[in-house]
């Protein structure tokens, strides 16, 4: 039977040296209830200070499933107010800054890699380790955090005492790390959940979800400005070219819009083949005016990027590309449908009807750009009107406006 001391070195890394016992204390209380991992880090870096922990440098990396970023990094100096965080792109296990480095030795061995850098370093040292030593640092130590999943990510510290670290600090901080792995596990989770939701339905719809609006029926009516897109000669495009250059195509499209529309507020709510279904609603943006006025710069905007895009197209030989764009505003259920296992979180009523039969009108009138008379009235930018409109669906003509500067002569 191991005995008490053996326990006592495990669970708290001895009894020589500072005491991890109020960290601790703190990481099962109120460390556990912080959802910022940056605020988390500075409030145990504080915790540990206060203890007399031998430390100069904290940071955490913390893994993710992100179509733009690798990992969420995040650094605490001693002596600095802010957290560092930096968000690496995919690629990073590729560049000089990584391979050879301690963080992926501890990777990929999921062993401890620990450095001193007291003495001259050799000639082939990894520039992470020179940079250490350059800003003072004395010792190094790398752990890997093994999560459920299998994933590995890294806690690591660095000190600038002239010892460096004793055995009884390693041994502390391997105490330490068995309270803190569920901690950031949980941080990496939360990440990762958060990442995927804003990926695939949004931020905002994603906010709602994560606060439980799951079920079917779950619902609001939410007054906006709606935007429905579509590709043109997609079909064509389809038939003609290979699908690797099709993918390219439709994805620079959706990146122009895409881009237009998040800086201006806008949430895209669906990819419907080549189409988009876009809301700017008016509680994000003040009033349902400003929404409009946002929903209609964002189709500027994405029409001069598109412009620059096909120059690019051009000089590589590839087709050109133009799409039609229907503006509305009105009242909208926002909420849950489909069967109770299955769900989509997605607008409906006779303004979405509305939007996307006035995209349609786009083609026959060889307008690029269409709105309704409801939503030319919130904007102040000139518009010209183009007649009453019959569409497949809805009851009434549709009044149909566009920008005079988009009007053919």
């Amino acid at each position: 039977m191991a005995s008490n001391k053996h326990w006592q070195d495990i669970l708290w890394g001895g009894h020589t040296g500072w005491s991890i016992t109020n960290t601790i204390n703190w990481l099962l209380t109120t460390g556990r209830t912080l959802t910022d991992p940056a605020v988390f880090l500075k409030e145990l870096a504080l915790k540990l200070m206060k203890d007399d922990a031998n430390i100069a440098r904290i940071r955490i990396t913390l893994n993710t499933i992100d179509p733009e970023i690798r990992a969420s990094v995040y650094t605490w100096w001693r002596g600095r107010e802010e957290i560092d965080v930096f968000t690496p792109s995919h690629g990073i296990e590729s560049t000089t800054s990584y391979q050879g480095s301690p963080i992926e030795e501890a990777r990929n061995s999921c062993r401890i890699v620990r450095h001193r850098l007291i003495d001259n370093l050799p000639t082939n040292a990894h520039i992470i380790l020179q940079e250490l030593k350059n800003e003072g640092m004395t010792d190094y130590a790398v752990f890997p955090i093994q999560f459920t999943d299998k994933s590995i990510s890294t806690f690591i510290v660095a000190s600038d005492d002239p010892k460096g670290f004793s055995n009884s600090d390693l041994n502390k901080w391997k105490a330490l790390l068995l309270y803190l792995l569920p901690v950031l596990e949980v941080f990496s989770a939360r990440k990762t959940i958060q990442s995927l939701l804003n990926t695939y339905v949004g931020p905002s719809t994603g906010q709602k979800i994560l606060k439980g609006i799951v079920k079917r029926g779950d619902a609001e009516l939410i007054e906006c400005a709606l935007w429905y897109s579509d590709l043109r000669n997609f079909t064509v495009l389809t038939e003609s070219l290979s699908t690797e250059t099709m993918l390219q195509l439709l994805n620079a499209y959706f990146e122009v819009v895409t881009n237009a529309v998040t800086e201006r507020g806008g949430e895209v709510l669906r990819f419907i083949g080549d189409a988009m279904l876009i809301v700017f609603t008016a509680d994000e943006l003040g009033s349902i005016k400003q929404a409009c006025q946002a929903a209609l710069q964002a189709a500027i905007d994405a029409n001069t990027q598109l412009q620059t895009l096909n120059k690019e197209l051009e000089a590589k030989g590839m087709p050109q590309l133009s799409f039609g764009i229907g503006l509305n505003e009105g009242k909208v259920i926002y909420g849950n449908v489909g069967s109770l296992s299955r769900l989509d979180f997605t607008v409906m009523g006779p303004a979405v009807n509305r939007t996307a039969r006035l995209e349609d009108l786009t083609k026959k009138l060889s307008v690029d750009l269409l709105l309704t008379e409801e939503f030319a009235q919130y904007i102040t930018q000139p518009t010209q009107f183009l007649g009453s409109f019959n569409v497949r669906g809805v009851p009434t003509p549709l009044q149909v406006h566009t920008l005079a500067q988009c009007t053919k002569t």
